[in-house]
């Protein structure tokens, strides 16, 4: 017996999408210099606001706002005073998390559930985390008495808008430094709602500036002179160009990149509880995911339960509307990467890979993609190299522990990477051979504030998060 889900849409009325937007500046909205543009809705394709751009002074305005406030406020304050303003703004986040939760859906595409049961929950919970590390800086293994570096430029990517922009802010802020941020161009209406929090929370004018544009404004503060440190969060590509860009320079720099991250079953694991995980670890946030296990490398002996099971629980994900709470899979986020996610899928048919995705009516407006497997798929395909950043999986087989931890490791990235076994010893070793930032056992993409995050090779250096994420922010 099957039941069909009557629709429940969360309200649009809880959000007021002004008709444009300025630049945040010095604790108020300024009008940019550069040549506004629309942000849109991914799932609908409506227009949603005018955004202003940030051009090389509107730029420099900002970072010299951000300096002001540093000499001035931010690095005079105690360390309890400045917790104080990051409580504050974790409450008011709290308060408004279902504003935030709405808008993040309109404006990114995402499911509501997540945005309301992952995302927000989790930005309100790095403001708690490193509001209680402001006073205790000393205390956090970086010297006896860590000081600020100055002014973050801080860019952030599309994929969880809001999320990273507490992962940014909230520890530069503890360690008493003042921030431009810079949010991707197709999702900055809750980095822009972030700065009305930031008034509500009577953060002193200049602590936490706001940028928008696309490329030429994140190139203008990551090579803006008075930047003191660089944190990045996005591709691979970009990544290099950030990393060539300040070096000879004195800048402090983080790089979170792309990945490609293995999920692997081993045939004693919990069959059921590994499905549930390699379509959390994929169909998640429609595999806009850094670290999305997009690799899934099964044990040949119960590779094909594994793959039936996977089938079947696949023809039960809801695709659609992002503000129905019973999608599981929402919007791709533009129509730039849904022409990726295409070209890739395509190519890899072409290399031979077989393709399978379930029966799956697609609303007829904004940027959707069915949730995908493909099969028979060698290390040599490029499906199985190239960061998809799309709800895609690539199946492969092993047979031992050493040949998973050979085909695992095979990839110029090194992000994150699950196992799925009942052997404790196995879990323990294999998490030492593999060379990933962030290994989950039995579970996947599970974020803790206090928890660490990062990568390898090509998917950057630094760490967020945790105690490790405040190295970044002191010398």
């Amino acid at each position: 017996m099957k039941f069909e889900y009557a629709p429940a849409p969360e309200s649009r009325a809880i959000v007021d999408i002004k008709p444009s937007y300025g630049l945040f500046v010095n604790g108020e909205f300024v009008d940019g210099h550069g040549k506004s543009f629309k942000t849109i809705s991914p799932s609908t394709e409506e227009v949603l606001a005018e955004i202003a751009e940030a051009d090389e002074a509107d730029v420099d305005a900002a970072v010299k706002a951000a300096r002001r406030a540093y000499a001035r406020v931010w690095s005079k304050m105690s360390g309890a005073e400045r917790g104080k303003y990051l409580f504050r703004i974790a409450r008011i986040i709290q308060e408004r998390s279902r504003e935030f939760a709405v808008l993040e859906s309109i404006d990114n595409g995402k499911p509501i559930k997540e945005s309301r049961d992952v995302d927000v929950p989790l930005v309100a919970a790095h403001f708690f985390y490193y509001a209680g590390w402001a006073d205790k800086l000393s205390y956090a293994g970086l010297g006896s008495d860590p000081q600020p570096l100055g002014v973050a430029g801080q860019v952030i990517p599309w994929n969880f808008p809001l999320l990273m922009l507490a992962w940014k802010i909230a520890p530069a802020l503890a360690c008493g430094n003042t921030v431009v941020l810079k949010p991707a161009e197709t999702t900055p209406l809750t980095a822009l709602l972030f700065a009305e929090v930031c008034q509500q929370a009577d953060l002193p004018p200049g602590v936490v500036n706001i940028v928008t544009g696309a490329g030429e404004t994140g190139r203008a503060l990551v090579s803006h002179p008075d930047v003191d440190k660089v944190a990045f969060t996005g591709s691979t590509e970009v990544g290099r160009a950030i990393a060539k860009a300040v070096a000879g320079t004195e800048k402090k720099v983080t790089l979170e990149l792309g990945g490609k991250a293995a999920n692997i079953v081993f045939d004693d694991a919990p069959v059921d509880q590994a499905v549930e995980g390699i379509v959390n670890g994929i169909f998640f946030n429609q595999g806009h995911v850094c670290c999305a296990g997009s690799r899934l490398l099964v044990q040949e002996s119960v590779a094909e339960e594994v793959l039936d099971r996977l089938k079947r629980r696949m023809k039960t994900l809801r695709v659609g509307d992002p503000l129905d709470k019973n999608t599981d899979i929402g919007a791709i986020n533009s129509g730039e990467q849904l022409a990726k996610i295409r070209a890739l899928s395509e190519i890899a048919e072409s290399e031979g890979a077989e393709r399978w995705s379930p029966p799956c009516e697609l609303p007829s407006n904004g940027f959707w993609f069915a949730p995908t497997i493909f099969t028979g798929v060698s290390q040599a395909h490029r499906i199985a190299r190239e960061e998809v950043f799309g709800p895609v999986l690539s199946v492969l087989t092993f047979r031992t522990p050493k040949e998973a931890v050979e085909k695992a490791n095979n990839t110029p990235f090194g992000l994150s990477a699950g196992v799925w076994t009942d052997k404790g010893s196995r879990i323990l070793w294999m998490a030492s051979q593999l060379r990933a930032g962030v290994v989950w056992s039995n579970t996947f993409n599970r974020f803790d504030p206090a928890s660490p995050f990062g990568g390898y090779k090509e998917s950057g250096y630094g760490r967020e998060g945790g105690r490790h994420g405040l190295e970044g922010y002191v010398r």
